[in-house]
């Protein structure tokens, strides 16, 4: 497997690779879990697949099986900021205001959502390898942009997951459960570092892997 990354300036330098993406979201987040988010027959794109965001795909043989997005919590585009701080500010329907204590805007920290992989990655090795290449691949886009804290929105059970392979992901808020799929979620917050050391043996990956998680859209926008 390969690691991709880019912007939307770059984004044509990588073919479909970034519709790609859009498809498996869509296979993932509305087909197999129901969240009402914005979609078509094909993708689903939200208000947060913007300019400010960078994007970090996991390729095996050429074809997309994970991915993730992520922006700085500077980011601003029209009304909208960043995931956990819209839902914060209450534009965010279905998450909490309070799910985190305080909305950061700062240059070094970076919020990650839409976290996905493919079914087809049936193994715990492959689906551990997914993983780990695009959140490597999202570390060394912010670190490069000055970031030293990546914050997103799990399942609880995803900080085990990420501690076993390696990053120091731990908990930020109380756990809510989504109104989409009746799911439990939290924020969560891991230094901006890649991976400390190769696991001993592969790292159980949730099926419903999205970090902040989330239109990083876990709801609709209420405006």
């Amino acid at each position: 497997m390969e690691n991709i990354t880019f912007n939307m300036a770059q984004l044509h330098q990588y073919g479909s690779a970034f519709y790609d993406f859009l498809r498996l979201r869509k296979r993932f987040f509305v087909d197999q879990l129901g969240w009402d988010i914005p979609h078509d027959d094909d993708v689903e794109m939200d208000q947060y697949d913007n300019p400010t965001a960078y994007y970090s795909l996991a390729l095996k043989d050429g074809k997309v099986v994970a991915g993730i997005r992520a922006m700085p919590t500077t980011a601003q585009w029209g009304s909208h900021t960043y995931m956990l701080r819209d839902a914060v500010d209450g534009k965010l329907i279905g998450i909490p205001e309070d799910i985190i204590p305080q909305a950061k805007v700062a240059r070094n920290v970076w919020e990650a959502t839409r976290v996905v992989i493919s079914d087809e990655m049936t193994t715990h090795a492959d689906r551990s390898e997914c993983l780990s290449l695009i959140l490597d691949g999202v570390v060394d886009e912010a670190k490069l942009r000055g970031a030293t804290e990546i914050m997103a929105l799990c399942p609880p059970s995803f900080a085990r997951t990420l501690r076993q392979l390696g990053y120091g992901a731990q908990p930020i808020g109380q756990p809510y459960i989504n109104i989409h799929d009746d799911r439990r979620y939290v924020a969560m917050s891991m230094p901006a570092e890649r991976r400390a050391a190769a696991p001993a043996k592969p790292a159980r990956v949730p099926q419903a892997t999205h970090m902040a998680q989330p239109q990083a859209v876990h709801a609709p926008s209420v405006i």
